[in-house]
């Protein structure tokens, strides 16, 4: 059994001040992590207890399906060059060089490294399918590290890979992913949700979230009573139909003098209007992820009462990356001001601004910095309508003229965009799209995410093998990751989050599966022979039986134990006291928040149960 008096547990009274969340606040309290720089952690003991319980059953689950590898964390940037992700990656890589100059890089996944060997060993439909895995450090360059271990630069992750003959064999190794994430998260006593999700970075035609609601989340998940659930990035809803306007004069574009009405209320409240029969226009610079191309003009319209998703938006304009366009920038690209821009003769304003003002030594000089001097090349202008403005008619919209707007414009008449897609996010109330039930908004922490990836790899790093015709042919992928330390921090969180309904101070129990132990027995005064013999005769027995046990053998006042105990999330205590004299002992179960009190001789057969019950 493990002995308090031994152990290295450093509680704190207090959480440092810059700890906001929960399970920020009470993992460096409780002595399972100290920081040493800004999104590093050290993990102490008890850290590393409940770490490597999470691991054992990821590792658990993930043997059913698959196979086990440890990659290499230093990687050449020859192989990401291949992909060509070492430039999609941007900032958020860590990169360096070695003494003779050669660039590598810290790894933030290793879809390159595990496409490399496949390609290199696979050679026929006979060897697939495959599933490798791998349990193994991380590193992002994240820009604001932040909430303990929610957005950190240095993290554990379970990544695995599938390599499949064709789309059926991926979407078999896709849904094996999904019952072991979800036997995963109900062992490790998640209560979560399986939502859509943008696949980024990743690339691939489909991908699920597993995520666990909570107010320290930074992700946004719309659900409805329906079942659907969708991250806000991948979110659809139905929209009530609008009335429009009636169009005035011959109803073509009218131009209205609308002098300092550069707001959307301004403009609705000058012209008597809803928001919903205005035209949004917003302005980007799409950054693609080859080195050589320039910036990209995207323009965005929608209507007045809707946000763009930008995500959404470089999805569908194929950039990795979306900027704001500078003043100077709205000027050359569009001819308009911010405030005043609108769809009417955007295709021509723009292909003259993306080619001839660049041209101009004035506009050069002013972009100097902002976009390379070669106007010729990746400066194709790409304009976007929501799905929300298809058929719509008579709306408000920007004229590309300081202190100007058009009444009575028509999408698909006053102008055409290059694409029309749904790049907006949904509100909460609007109908969810399986059968129109409402949708709400709720944060929610991402713990596991599953991708099909498809010949992404494959294809840019010429992965091939035999097919049953010998034919060569691309294998199919799938990536699959979960965050070991989130499933924590996820645990924390949730539970905290329960107490807190009941009372002011912050307190949590971990699940029994993943806490650093699932009992501990307390001896509130050691000075007294026989409870010191009882708490060691219990913890013994306990400990015969199978259950992971720690001992409070400490020479402490028994309320400053009880505060430790339950500052370390144990969710069983054995409290050995006063009851001692009538044959009892008490039992707190943090989990139910209940006490009993239980027979000595029935307390291991209790304990037992309890444990059996709360893991199924």
């Amino acid at each position: 059994m493990h002995r308090w008096s031994k152990l290295f547990i450093p509680t704190l009274r207090e959480a440092p001040t810059d700890a906001e969340v929960a399970s920020h606040k009470l993992l460096l309290r409780a002595g399972y992590i100290r920081q040493l720089g800004a999104g590093i952690y050290s993990y102490l003991p008890l850290g590393q207890r409940s770490l490597n319980k999470v691991i054992a059953i990821v590792r658990e689950e993930m043997d059913k399906i698959g196979q086990e590898f440890f990659l290499p964390a230093l990687n050449p940037a020859e192989i990401w060059q291949e992909s060509g992700r070492w430039i999609g990656m941007g900032d958020n890589m860590f990169r360096l060089k070695d003494r003779k100059g050669a660039e590598l890089c810290l790894a933030m996944t290793h879809e390159e490294v595990m496409t490399s060997i496949a390609r290199n060993e696979l050679r026929s439909y006979k060897q697939l399918p495959q599933i490798w895995y791998q349990i193994q450090t991380k590193f992002r360059d994240e820009p604001r590290p932040k909430a303990g271990l929610m957005r950190v630069r240095q993290f554990m992750m379970k990544d695995s890979y599938s390599f499949d003959i064709d789309t059926a064999g991926l979407d078999e190794s896709y849904n094996k992913h999904d019952a072991a994430y979800r036997a995963i998260f109900t062992r490790c006593g998640l209560q979560f949700v399986a939502v859509d999700a943008d696949s980024g970075a990743m690339g691939g035609s489909q991908s699920q979230e597993f995520m666990v609601y909570t107010e320290a989340g930074e992700d946004l998940i719309a659900s409805s009573a329906s079942g659907y659930a969708a991250n806000l990035e991948k979110a659809t809803s139905k929209l009530t139909p609008i009335e429009d306007l009636a169009p005035t004069g011959d109803g073509a574009p009218e131009l209205v003098h609308t002098p300092g009405k550069a707001s959307i209320a301004d403009v609705t409240e000058f012209f008597g209007i809803q928001a919903s029969q205005d035209i949004k226009c917003v302005a980007f610079m799409g950054l693609t992820a080859k080195a050589e191309s320039l910036p990209r003009p995207v323009v965005a319209f929608l209507r007045g009462d809707h946000q763009v998703n930008e995500t959404k938006l470089a999805a569908v304009t194929g950039v990795t990356e979306l900027r704001p366009m500078l003043p100077v920038e709205l000027e050359v690209h569009i001819g308009g001001p911010a405030g005043f821009l609108g769809p009417v003769g955007i295709a021509e304003v723009m292909t003259q601004g993306s080619l001839n003002g660049l041209n101009s030594g004035r506009e050069l000089a002013k972009l100097k910095g902002v976009v390379r001097e070669n106007p010729s090349e990746g400066l194709k202008s790409i304009v976007v309508m929501d799905l929300g403005l298809q058929g719509r008619a008579n709306l408000v919209a920007g004229a590309n003229k300081l202190d100007y707007h058009y009444r009575n414009v028509t999408p698909g008449r006053d102008f055409t965009p290059t694409l029309i897609a749904d790049i907006r996010n949904i509100n909460e109330g609007e109908l969810d799209p399986i059968d129109g039930q409402p949708l709400r908004l709720g944060k929610a922490m991402e713990i596991g995410h599953i991708f099909k990836l498809g010949y992404k790899y494959s294809e840019s790093m010429n992965a091939r093998v035999l097919d049953a015709n010998g034919k060569e042919v691309m294998p199919i992928m799938g990536c699959y990751g979960i965050g070991v330390e989130r499933i924590l921090t996820a645990a924390i969180e949730s539970s905290a989050a329960k107490f807190a309904a009941d009372s002011s101070t912050e307190q949590y129990a971990l699940p029994a599966a993943i806490a650093p132990y699932e009992v501990i027995v307390t001896i509130t005064n050691v000075r007294e022979p026989e409870l010191l013999q009882a708490g060691e005769d219990i913890a013994g027995r306990l400990e015969m039986a199978g259950i992971d046990v720690l001992l409070d053998d400490r020479d402490e006042r028994a309320g400053v134990k009880f505060k430790d105990a339950e500052l370390i999330g144990v969710p069983y205590r054995i409290n050995i006291g006063k009851k001692l004299a009538d044959g009892q002992v008490e039992l707190v179960d943090r989990l139910s928040q209940k006490t009993e009190d239980l027979a000595v001789d029935s307390v291991t057969q209790h304990l037992v149960a309890l444990l059996a019950a709360s893991k199924q």
